[in-house]
C-alpha cells in the first residue's frame, strides 16, 4: 500500500514538474534578459533610472534608428559606411555575417521561408531544412540549391548543396518547420 502511494506521489510530482518547469524557466530567462537589457543604459552613462526605463530607452532608440535608416539620404550613408567596413578584414567578416543572419530572419530578404524535405543517402531517411539559395551557377552547380539544416536545441546548423530534383517543398509555414527542427521534432507541426 505504501509503495503504491509513493509511486502515485512520484507520478504526480513529475506531472507537476512537466507543467511548472517550462513556465519557471521561461520567466527566469526573460527576467534575467530584462534585467540585463534594462541595466545597459544606467551602466553606460552612470545614471540612476527607474526599473524598466532602460529598456524603454533602448527600444525607443532602436525604433528611432530604424526610422532614420528608412530615409533615402540616410540609406545612402549606411551604404557608404558598409562599403568602408567591407575593406577591413576581420571587421568585415563579423559585420557581414551578423548582417546576413539578421536579414535572413527579420530583414527584407528573409531566407528561411522555403521549408523543404531532402532525401539523404539512406532511402527512407529525410531531413527538414530551408532553401537559402536556389541558384548555385556561380559555383558551377546549375541544378543544385543550398539547403540549411538547423540543429535541434541549438543555434547552429549546416549547409549542404543538393540537386534541386531531390528537394520536396513542404506545405507548412517556415515558423512551424523551424520549431519542428529546433525542438528535435517535438513541437511545431499543427494539423
Amino acid at each position: 500500500m505504501r509503495h503504491k502511494l509513493w509511486v502515485r506521489a512520484l507520478r504526480y510530482f513529475l506531472q507537476g514538474l512537466v507543467l511548472i518547469a517550462p513556465i519557471v524557466i521561461t520567466i527566469y530567462v526573460m527576467a534575467g534578459l530584462f534585467r540585463w537589457v534594462d541595466g545597459m543604459v544606467p551602466s553606460l552613462f552612470n545614471i540612476q533610472l527607474y526599473p524598466g526605463a532602460g529598456i524603454l530607452i533602448i527600444i525607443s532608440f532602436i525604433i528611432a534608428l530604424g526610422y532614420v535608416a528608412s530615409n533615402f539620404l540616410t540609406r545612402s550613408l549606411v551604404t557608404l559606411l558598409e562599403s568602408y567596413i567591407k575593406h577591413i578584414p576581420l571587421i568585415n567578416l563579423l559585420y557581414s555575417s551578423t548582417k546576413d543572419v539578421m536579414d535572413a530572419f527579420v530583414g527584407d530578404k528573409k531566407k528561411f521561408d522555403h521549408p523543404v524535405l531532402v532525401v539523404t543517402k539512406d532511402v527512407d531517411v529525410y531531413r527538414v531544412g530551408f532553401i537559402t539559395r536556389d541558384d548555385l551557377s556561380i559555383l558551377g552547380l546549375k541544378e543544385y540549391v543550398a539547403v540549411y539544416f538547423p540543429h535541434s536545441y541549438n543555434i547552429s546548423g549546416n549547409v549542404y548543396l543538393y540537386p534541386a530534383a531531390k528537394i520536396t517543398h513542404l506545405n507548412i509555414s517556415s515558423a512551424e518547420a523551424m520549431k519542428f527542427v529546433v525542438s528535435g521534432g517535438v513541437t511545431g507541426l499543427t494539423s
